[in-house]
């Protein structure tokens, strides 16, 4: 029997437990102002038993009787002992840990100006919005706010401020976008409070306590641009949920209040009430209540919005098709607003809606809803640039199958079960009236207002299969449609993808060859079926990455069969960061290079770190022994959330503190950590703290891996200073254990041992002019090199990398005319930074004459 202390889940519960009590250890210990608060909180909820509260409570009401004490002592007090437990929780895991990192006078001044200044806010709002809607105007006037969250949320923001760029910009949408969701779907005097509270927060963070030292700019990888879209879609889908399971919303957007606002009738009742007044406003009532009425009405009308969720997801892992399906689903809330007007307004039906409410519509209340799926569906369209990641050939057809299989056998159940149990209906159907009525069990009632119903249940067998068939159909829609975000991706031609990886892996490649199957490569593959060569169209330039794939017999067919597949498309043929094998083969049919690369290689039988030379090494190691920090591999897509969340932070904070994109082509990212073919070596403490991380690529010859290729470096910017030495030591180590021959440091791009490259071409007059252009070429991407290092550190990461005594291996760029040479220059800067703006391009800019 296994032990409890060595079950998975009870121990990882135990290490989250102590981590929040140690969080709370730590914070409370140097939060006397976030204790006092607490102690005066429970003492006065104590002392009173909760009487007090209203007259400590906030509101346009308290105001107008002169408690104007109230702006500041609303956040002094909670309501009940729930609201007293939450405020707790609220207070040691948040607001003590700031103020440990603000300063007790700091928090201070922090807490009472977001309190204060947020309470007058939300007051002078609240008064306001009874102007455009007397209903929320009115709820808002009488309501009352109670509790620490607004000061809370206020802080939080003021301290966003001086935080790294990552945890800023997370911080900031997250709790943006949860707010402005209850505000507008909750509706409540303390949720514009909070709102109120945060946006003053915000708006003096630095003032309070300035600015990060990593500066402010918000830049980020597509990966993280990703999460903060995926929130606010996710935010936008919540909001409904939230209305629906709050019986007391009353924001304008709380569409589902009415759900619980009244008592459902039987379908007798309801069927007498109707014969009187069919078209009257107590039998749309009454309708309405009995379809929207219980669990399963409840639970199908919120299936969009969790279908939303789920989509969510799938941005969050770039799929176009979730995109495009979040898309279609604003468009559709926009399109049901515009029925909404017309029905309001021009009169579509005869009949009263009830999707909004039976409140007096307004032009308010009618525009309110165009608002949030509007909102979401702009931001959708400005970052569609960040989801291009397709789906295997055939996903999306075997989802429609699955679609349309499980539609099928719900019609069958229904059909059969409906008519075993048909004596439960109120009127008996036929199975013609089922076969008619199963599409509606599949809309959610909400939707459905307009129609009669043909029959109603009347008994807890045709309950259940009424209510429950559309909550089965959703349930598995959704389940389908996340499976298809669950699939491996191999980008755009995922086909050739494979193909190429059969062929690589079962053939000859160089170090670099594994950054061949990376997203944005096409594929030309050779008339023999061997090889292929992996490229990229930019500017009419076709720039390859790296050697061609297959065998090395073959590399002379492999580079004319390309040049000629290029020429014949109008394209200027290119090859980039090849070997000196590539370049031999290059210069024999008269074309020139440039060095633009060193590769750094460690050659596995030989290495010993031991010596004086190595003495860095050996430091880092023993170092990493003492703070019980140790190395391990891990496959990333296999990971547990728990590693791959904070390699996730510790990779986004790097990007995000240099203001500009993440570079690639030949330098991956996450997107390319995320194979199980890559290995990650990452650095963790005793806490399951990650310190750093590495990633390591095969390396094939003959179909097996000789070797391993390092790519992705990043390390935790207030952790272990040696993490980096410690993991490459540790790779190199365990790889020669395992057999392997050598491992490779990989390129520094624009970065050699000289600081300079070199351009060779026979002693002709052409070969002279050849050799004057590259010669000029050569000078600018030294120039390039040089002006590129403030900001991505090119050749201060050669200059490391030299600590492992390597040999150095010159890497090459290749090409047929150097008339070319302006626009093969152009796109391998684009290939590195496809996506820079004009502001990141000022930014760095700015950046480089300001260290220079």
């Amino acid at each position: 029997m296994t032990p409890v202390r060595d079950i998975p889940v009870i121990d990882a519960a135990r290490r989250q437990a102590t981590r929040l009590t140690d969080l709370a250890r730590s914070g409370v210990s140097g939060a006397p102002v976030s204790v006092t608060l607490l102690v005066l909180m429970w003492v006065v909820g104590a002392a009173t038993g909760g009487q007090t509260v209203r007259h400590l409570a906030t509101g346009i009401t308290a105001l107008e009787h002169g408690r104007l004490w109230t702006v500041l002592t609303s956040g002094l007090v909670a309501p009940g002992l729930a609201g007293h437990l939450a405020a707790t929780a609220a207070i040691v895991l948040i607001a003590a840990p700031i103020e440990h990192r603000m300063g007790s006078t700091r928090f201070a001044a922090a807490a009472a100006a977001t309190q204060i200044l947020g309470t007058l806010i939300a007051l002078g709002a609240a008064a306001a919005v009874r102007g455009v809607d007397a209903g929320w105007g009115f709820r808002l006037h009488i309501g009352t706010a109670v509790g620490p969250t607004p000061w809370i949320a206020g802080v939080a923001m003021v301290a966003s401020s001086s935080m790294t760029t990552l945890w800023r910009r997370r911080l900031r949408v997250g709790l943006l976008a949860l707010l402005i969701t209850l505000a507008l779907f909750g509706g409540h005097l303390l949720d514009l409070t909070r709102l109120s509270a945060a946006v003053v927060g915000l708006l003096l963070g630095s003032l309070v306590v300035g600015r990060s030292a990593r500066g402010g700019h918000l830049a980020g990888t597509r990966r993280e641009g990703r999460v903060l879209v995926a929130l606010i879609v996710a935010a936008g889908a919540l909001g409904p949920v939230l209305a629906a399971l709050s019986p007391h919303a009353v924001g304008p957007l709380a569409v589902l209040r009415d759900l619980f606002r009244t008592v459902a009738p039987t379908p007798a009742e309801l069927r007498e009430l109707c014969l009187q007044n069919r078209a009257g406003e107590d039998c749309r009532r009454g309708l309405l209540a009995l379809r929207l009425g219980g669990v399963g009405p409840t639970i199908l009308s919120l299936m969009p919005s969790l279908l939303l969720l789920v989509l969510a997801d799938g941005l969050r892992r770039g799929r176009r098709f979730a995109w495009i399906a979040a898309c279609i689903a604003q468009l559709a809330l926009v399109a049901l607003a515009l029925v909404n007007v017309g029905i309001r307004y021009i009169g579509f039906v005869p009949e009263q809606s009830l999707f909004y409410g039976l409140d007096t519509p307004t032009v308010y209340r009618t525009i309110a809803p165009f608002l949030t799926p509007i909102a979401v569906l702009l931001v959708l369209l400005v970052t569609r640039r960040f989801f291009t990641v397709a789906a295997p050939r055939g996903t999306y057809r075997r989802l429609w199958l699955r679609v349309t299989a499980l539609t099928a056998a719900l019609a069958g159940c229904y059909l059969a079960l409906g008519m075993l149990v048909r004596a439960g209906f109120d009127r008996a159907p036929t199975l013609g009236s089922l076969l008619a009525d199963y599409p509606q069990r599949l809309v959610p009632p909400v939707y459905l207002q307009w129609l009669d119903p043909r029959f109603l249940p009347d008994d807890p067998a045709t309950t259940l299969l009424y209510e429950w068939t559309g909550v089965l159909f959703w349930v598995g829609v959704g389940a389908a449609v996340a499976a298809t975000f669950l699939t491996p991706s191999r980008g755009e031609h995922p086909d050739d993808v494979e193909r190429a990886r059969a062929l690589l892996e079962a053939g000859t490649g160089s170090p670099l060859s594994w950054m061949t199957t990376w997203r944005g490569n096409r594929y030309w593959f050779a008339p023999d079926g061997a090889g292929y060569v992996a490229y990229r169209v930019i500017g009419g330039v076709a720039l390859t990455t790296g050697d061609p794939v297959g065998p090395r017999t073959s590399l002379p067919g492999y580079v004319t069969g390309f040049a000629d597949f290029a020429t014949e498309n109008g394209w200027t043929p290119c090859f980039y960061s090849v070997t000196a094998e590539l370049r031999a083969v290059t210069d024999s049919l008269g074309w020139a290079g440039i060095q633009v690369a060193e590769e750094t290689v460690l050659h596995l039988d030989t290495l010993e770190f031991t010596g004086k030379k190595f003495q860095d090494v050996r430091t880092a190691l023993n170092r990493a022994t003492r703070a019980g920090v140790h190395a391990e591999w891990m496959s990333f897509p296999d990971a547990p959330l728990a590693l791959t969340d904070q390699v996730t932070a510790i990779s986004e904070e790097w990007v995000a503190d240099k203001g500009m994109p993440e570079m690639g082509f030949t330098l991956g990212g996450l997107d390319e950590i995320d194979d199980r073919r890559v290995r990650c070596l990452i650095a963790v403490d005793e806490d399951r703290t990650v310190h750093g991380v590495t990633s390591w690529m095969p390396v094939h010859r003959d179909g097996r891996v000789v070797g391993w290729t390092l790519d992705f470096m990043r390390r935790r910017t207030d952790g272990f200073r040696p993490a980096m030495e410690f993991l490459i030591a540790s790779a190199a180590l365990s790889l020669k254990e395992e057999g392997a021959e050598f491992v490779s440091l990989s390129g520094a791009p624009l970065a050699t041992v000289s600081g300079a490259g070199t351009a060779d071409a026979a002693d002709t007059e052409e070969a002279r002019e050849r050799g004057a252009f590259a010669a000029v070429t050569d000078g600018a991407l030294d120039l390039l090199g040089r002006t590129l290092e403030p900001v991505y550190g090119f050749r201060s990461l050669l200059a490391f990398k030299a600590k492992f005594r390597p040999e150095y291996v010159p890497m090459y760029v290749t090409f047929a005319d150097p008339a070319a040479l302006p626009a093969i220059g152009n796109a391998v800067g684009r290939a590195y930074l496809p996506a820079v703006s004009v502001g990141q391009g000022l930014r760095l800019v700015r950046t480089m004459l300001r260290i220079r």
